[in-house]
């Protein structure tokens, strides 16, 4: 996870290969309408990476916050996967 004051990106990332799986960001087409800056943004882009980690069968992920607070779009973004079924 890694968040701008526009943006915020999402990635899921293989431990054993350290190949990056998928990624979803708030620039990602059909993902955020708007603005993308800010905690909405963030929900949608936790909920669409839920979803591709659904497709690729992944269950559980480790959340790297990447030294940023838990809290505002970090926590939105969270949050929303866990609710899209992610377990972390």
């Amino acid at each position: 996870m890694n968040r701008t004051s526009k943006h915020i990106y999402a990635q899921l990332v293989n431990p054993e290969t350290g190949q990056t799986v998928a990624s979803v960001s708030s620039q990602t087409q059909g993902v955020v309408d708007g603005y993308t800056g800010n905690v909405e943004a963030a929900r949608r882009v936790g909920a669409a990476v839920a979803e591709i980690a659904k497709e690729k069968n992944i269950q559980e992920v480790v959340f790297n916050r990447n030294g940023f607070l838990y809290h505002g779009r970090v926590r939105a973004l969270a949050e929303a996967a866990r609710e899209a079924g992610l377990r972390f």
